[in-house]
């Protein structure tokens, strides 16, 4: 019989059969591993309760033929406990779960960065001390860097002269100077740009010290950037609750984003919550 341990975040969960499920984890020297965790679902279960998305746990396996079966968990951080009681923490934490899910999509690669930055933001979100919106951003923007998709914030992304500068083309990359910019470009405030360039440096007393206006337009522009790149929208993207989203991001942008790109705006409008009062379709626990 073949054994082995990691320590790993749940992502998502599937029944199977009438007792069991089908885990999916984020592990530490593994990557994504999917297994059978048998009669989990029945209250008598020894270990059930450690297998819910989100928790950080230490997990036994045995390699079967098709999926390893899960024989021994242990909590490490029971970060569900505290996300779970909140709708922007719940949602902000679907969606990172939902990210690392697409961004390791063949099972058995070590992903450890990754490992790492899943690890760091729902912590973060379980603590409460930071702002749920910007805990989601700084990991879609860090994990884009992990996937090679980081935006260029401070520098042009075609030509590399150094910014900042006032052009944004999500499908160019990121900032663009004068003699590149794209017709359909969006012209953030200068504020937007040093928001996104502090969470992608971790540079939190500038992240937590930027107005309601500038984090809701970094939020659409980080979001249109990582969809455009993923080639799919985010199932779960349209339900986090964001703060002070009433006005459009076009209210911080030059005439390009009015009349131009669609991609970037279109995007950023349907990651904001909008009274919506059903769950999470896709969510983890489905």
């Amino acid at each position: 019989m073949s054994l082995y341990r990691d320590t790993g975040v749940v992502l998502r969960l599937h029944k199977l059969g009438e007792a069991d499920r089908i885990v999916t984890m984020l592990s530490r020297r593994h990557g994504k591993v999917r297994a059978v965790a048998k009669g989990v679902r029945r209250t008598t279960s020894r270990f059930g309760a450690r297998l819910e998305p989100f928790n950080h746990v230490d997990t036994q396996f045995y390699t079967g033929r098709t999926l390893d079966v899960i024989t021994q968990v242990e909590t490490i951080d029971a970060f569900a406990l505290p996300i779970v009681g909140d709708y922007q923490r719940y949602t902000s934490a679907v969606a990172i779960t939902e990210t690392a899910d697409r961004l390791t999509a063949e099972e058995g690669e070590p992903a450890l960065k990754l490992y790492l930055l899943v690890v760091g933001a729902l912590r973060a979100l379980a603590d409460g001390q930071r702002d749920s919106s910007l805990v989601l951003d700084a990991f879609f923007l860090r994990a884009m860097a992990f996937a090679g998709w980081e935006p260029a914030i401070t520098e042009c992304a075609r030509c590399g002269e150094p910014g900042p500068h006032h052009a944004f083309n999500v499908q160019a990359g990121g900032s663009l100077c004068g003699r590149c910019r794209t017709p359909g470009s969006v012209h953030p405030a200068p504020e937007v740009l040093v928001l996104l360039a502090a969470l992608l440096h971790g540079d939190w007393p500038v992240a937590e010290g930027s107005l309601a206006g500038a984090r809701r337009d970094a939020s659409g522009l980080v979001a249109a950037h990582l969809q455009w790149h993923l080639e799919r929208q985010l199932r779960s993207l349209p339900f986090v609750e964001r703060r002070a989203r009433e006005a459009p991001i076009t209210g911080a942008l030059g005439s390009d984003a009015m009349s131009g790109d669609t991609e970037v705006t279109g995007a950023a409008q349907g990651t904001r919550g909008s009274g919506v009062t059903e769950g999470v379709p896709g969510g983890p626990g489905a």
